[in-house]
């Protein structure tokens, strides 16, 4: 059983940058996909971001050119670079890992934390 821990979030101005972390309990080199989601009030979970096991990403549209996932399997940790916040990008993100070959299904998922963008 694998354990995730957001951190990062927080309040940021239009234009501005945050890393998110997501720190695994256990072994990630191990997991065949992991990937950062963010759930906006009202809104529905929305997928951002993969990893697959042999380092491709890939990103939706909304966030392509401004976000970057990538992870250190050293530190078990995954990550995502955030730059040219807006305001819809207000939300709550969560990682998750345990991803199948389709990088769907996660097995386990962070608590989230808070990016908040004025």
């Amino acid at each position: 059983h694998v354990q995730l821990v957001e951190s990062g979030g927080g309040s940021v101005e239009a234009g501005g940058s945050l890393r998110l972390s997501c720190a695994a309990s256990g072994s990630i080199s191990s997991s065949r996909c992991m990937a950062w989601f963010r759930q906006a009030p009202g809104k529905e979970r929305e997928g951002l971001a993969t990893i697959e096991r042999d380092g491709h990403t890939s990103y939706v549209d909304a966030v392509k050119d401004r976000f970057t996932i990538s992870s250190d399997n050293a530190k078990n940790t995954l990550y995502l670079q955030m730059n040219g916040l807006k305001a819809e990008d207000t939300a709550i993100y969560y990682c998750a890992a345990g991803g199948d070959v389709f990088c769907a299904d996660f097995r386990y998922w962070g608590q989230g934390t808070q990016v908040t963008v004025s």
